[in-house]
């Protein structure tokens, strides 16, 4: 092994997305209909149907859902073809800053044909779910011209997955109870932030992707950078180290003038650049794990040959979607 093994971390292979059909009774792009105007970004290449109140059909579906405390959001529903979605494993997408829900999916749905992954994937956008704190960070918090209160949780940008994951379980009739949620950028921030702040949601594992900065797992750092003064739940901490976490990182995503990358101080602290500060999170969380003497339930994967690329993570981490 590499400069990795000293960290007693696992390893993943890295392979080429492509795209791949998607199914039948599906909407080209080109003959959009308006439901679907404003929603789907440029780079998403694959077909999508607007289910609306219908069944669901083998590959990309749209509906807007709105079964929440919070705005309607669009979200796609990937099922695969020729597979029981009844009895399919279940992944929760999150997407990056720039909100590329449909994208995003597009990347994973030849990984997720091939596997048999039914995939939800939100969509929240800068119109309605503006900046960091309303997304990456669930929205726990009003700004700090409004005191940065914490708001009531069934209005946190978090609380909207349990309901969307009930909605598609019960709309596919599926036996599913638990789902896996991941995240690669900004998705992953809200990834590793949602398994502070929901101890109890049904995440049988988590997969949290080259995060620009983090919520460290202790409380020796101030929120939002740490959990001190954080507000997260009682016990928090000790249920999400022993969780099943896979903390992903490409070893190319090591660009310090990254035109995305944070670097306030604080962020800077966790390291000069995405594999940096991905490592030190797992560190972090393995210290406080040893400390606690809590069984440590996380893992690190490093994808070869990857910067930051959902497309690219996303053949490596498919492997661990349960």
């Amino acid at each position: 092994m590499d400069r990795i093994a000293a960290f007693g971390l696992s390893f993943a292979a890295i392979c080429l997305c492509a795209n791949a059909p998607v199914g039948d009774g599906q909407q080209d792009r080109g003959s959009m209909d308006t439901a679907l105007s404003g929603i789907v970004e440029k780079g998403a290449t694959a077909k999508i149907h607007t289910a609306g109140d219908g069944a669901f059909q083998p590959g990309i579906n749209h509906v807007r859902f709105d079964a929440w405390a919070g705005k309607p959001i669009p979200a796609f529903i990937f099922v695969p073809e020729g597979v029981d979605a009844s009895k399919a494993p279940i992944m929760v997408m999150m997407h990056g800053a720039k909100r590329g829900a449909a994208r995003y999916l597009s990347e994973w749905v030849p990984h997720a044909q091939k596997k048999g992954v039914v995939i939800i994937a939100p969509k929240f956008s800068r119109e309605d779910f503006r900046g960091s704190r309303r997304y990456n960070s669930g929205h726990v918090f009003t700004s700090k011209k409004d005191g940065s209160k914490r708001r009531d949780e069934e209005k946190w940008s978090f609380s909207a997955i349990e309901p969307l994951f009930d909605a598609v379980v019960k709309r596919l009739g599926s036996d599913q109870k638990q789902y896996t949620l991941y995240g690669h950028s900004a998705g992953s921030q809200f990834a590793h932030r949602f398994l502070f702040y929901k101890p109890d949601a049904r995440v049988k594992r988590f997969i949290a992707a080259n995060a620009g900065w983090y919520t460290m797992p202790s409380y020796r750092w101030p929120y939002p950078y740490g959990l001190k003064g954080g507000k997260a739940p009682k016990g928090t901490l000790d249920k999400a180290l022993a969780k099943q976490v896979y903390v992903v990182l490409g070893d190319q995503d090591n660009d310090p003038d990254h035109e995305s990358l944070r670097r306030t101080a604080n962020a800077n602290a966790q390291g000069a650049h995405r594999f940096a500060r991905g490592v030190n999170f797992f560190r972090e969380a393995k210290k406080e794990a040893e400390k606690r003497k809590i069984e440590f339930g996380w893992k690190i994967v490093v994808v070869k040959g990857i910067a930051h690329s959902n497309g690219g993570i996303a053949a490596a981490a498919i492997n661990f979607v349960e």
